[in-house]
């Protein structure tokens, strides 16, 4: 009886695909990658073509002593791992290190891991897809290139230990210009007015707020503005001017792809990316449910196409007519076309089984394993499902010239939310009086109500926004957004308090050292048609060796350039005049994982250290002390006194010694702008060009 192999990544998934098959298949892992470049050099055969030397992974040798033995006594080898650039670059370098047979040796991959897709593709097995392979190995070599060339001169510039990377520099970067954004925002003032209004005939009042003239929508910008507006309505008759009453409908989701189910997860469950993925992958590997043994229960968790197989879509369909009836079934295909090139060889993340209900595997499944599964299930469902529809009433009511509205919203049919609503979902308006009023109506205004706002600066990145960002940005591919993610923050140049990604010291050195050397590694651009280009290698439009040969050659020159800069300026330790009190040496300034801090120069004999307080030159506005660059517990800058926590002066923004020539007040530095602190007051000027 013939005998066959199968080899796959992980144990999790030798359990769940072993059930399926018969006793003549044994089901192996290889546990990832078993061959990579080596940690200890570059690699790269330069002179010859850019051809990469892979070395067996340390520690993988017994693992392939297995695979072999068991490869010679199989009739047939089966690679079946994962369906996409990685795993065919891992089933390629399974068949290079086993060196198996090529006419023995088949390459089968399935979307999810379910009897039936594991069965069908053991009937389509294929050759290696080396165009796959290729763009894998381009991508490897370029990210080697950048970060064994590049992270030498942040050892011998900034610090050792430090690492530089094509996809996370980008990254960086997007998250300090983001805070260079929000460090130069200044506030705008505006107010808002709502009239409260009594109804004839109705109990509860009514509150419109105000819009503007017939012609226009007016924002209001300061209190003069305001009194005139409030004047001329002040004695005025209220009437209604216009009802106008509409259908809105609210289309039904798209399936998740892996960054949409990143950012849902997020808003949703308050997941990382990373976490996301891990949980995922848990729930495609197989989870042992109850009365079923091991079952993979979603597809294959990095894609980024909407599209669903055409089986899973009916059995959504036939799902959703038999639990919520005829009418909640989506009339449309629901996927989204796309300009952009996808890599639609997959499909959207989606359950395996649609009876499969998140209730029926609550026991079967971990806390966050049920809430990820839920989230899934869903989204899924609703994507199958007709869309909401609204009747919207909006009231336009006129006063001395000027007009105010007030609207609601009522559901009249809730489609796809009797299954799924998303994190941030608008909230319904409650004028439940609106539906009551006619051109008659008689209104008597109550009571103006005026408020004070100032316009907000841009947010700064979460987890979820940058991952968005990346995307829409064309930059990495939706296996890198989690790892790039924990990269940046693993290293400490981005720090994360309460979801929001900040900037740490160490990160901004970073980033400034690589837009000054190496403007093309961080450039949007550049990085977004370096990711193009992988995907013609993938296409098979472009060899591979032809994007390194582009590459190379550039990168090269701008490390030498690099190297010759740091030859000029040999980097000495800032001598600073902080005497050690355990030796009488004169302490230096060192950079430490999280940011700089002072050290004897007497190391090794004296090791004595101390938190490095940075003086601005300005003094403390509310004691006189010197005002100094403090750090939150994870490393976010402030500027603080010395004297704390006597003083507890603090300010996000760099004080300036000057005062505010209206109110008194400090002012702090915002961009290229001085602002007064005090928010009551407003005054801006233009800082000195010599500050600049």
């Amino acid at each position: 009886m013939a005998h066959y192999l199968v080899i796959v990544e992980s144990p999790a998934k030798v359990k769940t695909i072993k059930k399926f098959l018969g006793n003549n298949y044994t089901v192996a892992a290889s546990q990832g990658h078993v061959r990579d470049l080596p940690k200890s050099s570059l690699g790269i055969d330069i002179e010859h073509d850019y051809e990469p030397k892979y070395i067996t992974i340390r520690g993988k040798g017994d693992i392939l002593a297995n695979l072999r033995k068991e490869a010679k006594k199989s009739d047939k080898v089966y690679l079946a791992t994962d369906p996409d650039r990685e795993g065919e670059a891992i089933s390629w370098h399974l068949a290079a290190a086993l060196k198996l047979d090529e006419k023995k040796m088949r390459r089968i991959t399935f979307n999810e891991i379910t009897k039936n897709a594991v069965k069908a593709s053991l009937k389509n097995p294929r050759d290696l897809d080396m165009d796959l392979v290729d763009a894998q190995q381009a991508r490897r070599v370029l990210d080697r290139m950048v970060g064994y060339m590049i992270s030498p001169i942040l050892w011998a510039k900034v610090k050792r230990g430090l690492s530089a990377g094509r996809v996370q520099s980008v990254a960086l970067r997007l998250i300090a210009d983001r805070e260079d954004e929000i460090n130069a925002f200044i506030p705008e003032e505006y107010w808002t007015l709502d009239v409260i209004l009594r109804v004839k005939g109705e109990k509860r009042p009514l509150t419109a707020r105000f819009y503007g003239t017939e012609k226009e929508k007016m924002t209001i910008r300061s209190r003069e503005e305001l009194d005139q507006i409030m004047k001329a309505v002040e004695n005025a008759q209220f009437s209604i001017a216009d009802i106008k009453t509409s259908e809105r409908i609210r289309k039904a989701p798209l399936p998740f792809t892996t960054s949409t189910l990143q950012q849902e997860a997020s808003k949703a469950l308050n997941f990382g990316t990373q976490k996301t993925m891990r949980i995922a992958q848990q729930l495609y590997e197989g989870v042992d449910i109850k009365g079923n043994g091991t079952v993979g229960v979603i597809t294959y968790l990095r894609t980024d196409s909407t599209r669903i197989a055409e089986e899973a879509d009916a059995a959504a369909r036939e799902y959703i007519a038999s639990t919520y009836g005829e009418n909640y079934v989506a009339a449309g295909s629901g996927t989204k076309s796309t300009g952009k090139k996808i890599q639609d060889a997959h499909e959207a993340i989606r359950p395996t089984d649609i009876t499969r209900t998140p209730a029926s595997l609550k026991d079967s499944l971990t806390r966050d394993q049920f809430r990820l599964y839920q989230l899934i299930w869903k989204r899924f469902a609703a994507s199958r499902m007709q869309p909401a529809r609204y009747e919207s009433t909006a009231v336009k009511i006129g006063a001395g010239g000027y007009f105010f509205t007030v609207s609601t919203s009522r559901l009249v049919f809730d489609g796809f939310r009797s299954v799924y609503t998303e994190a941030e979902e608008e909230k319904e308006e409650s004028n439940v009086l609106v539906g009551h009023l006619n051109r008659d109506s008689v209104l008597t205004k109550e009571e103006l109500e005026s408020k004070q706002h100032f316009t907000q600066p841009p947010a700064h990145y979460t987890e979820a926004t940058l991952v968005k960002t990346l995307e829409e940005l064309g930059i990495g591919r939706p296996s890198t957004y989690a790892p790039t993610i924990s990269i940046i923050l693993g290293r400490r140049y981005v720090t994360k308090e309460a979801k929001n990604l900040y900037i740490t010291e160490i990160g901004e050195v970073v980033n400034n050292m690589m837009k000054q050397s190496f403007p093309s590694i961080v450039d949007v651009n550049f990085t977004a048609n370096m990711e193009g280009l992988l995907d013609m290698v993938e296409e098979g439009k472009v060899p591979w060796k032809e994007v390194i040969r582009n590459f190379y050659p550039d990168l090269e020159e701008a490390v030498k350039k690099a190297e010759k800069e740091l030859e000029t300026v040999k980097i000495e330790d800032e001598v600073t005049d902080v005497i050690c009190e355990e030796c009488g040496r004169n302490m230096v300034i060192k950079y430490g994982p999280h940011g700089k801090f002072l050290a004897c120069p007497g190391f090794p004999e004296c090791r004595n250290t101390k938190p490095y307080l940075e003086k601005i030159g300005v003094k403390c506005p509310v004691c006189g002390k010197d005002i100094v660059i403090r750090k939150t517990k994870k490393g976010r800058r402030y500027y603080g006194c010395e004297n704390n926590p006597e003083c507890d002066f603090m300010s996000w923004q760099k004080p300036s010694d000057q005062k505010c020539p209206e109110c008194g007040s400090y002012m702090v530095e915002k961009g290229s702008r001085l602002v007064c602190a005090n928010e009551q007051c407003g005054y801006v000027t233009a800082l000195p060009k010599e500050k600049e």
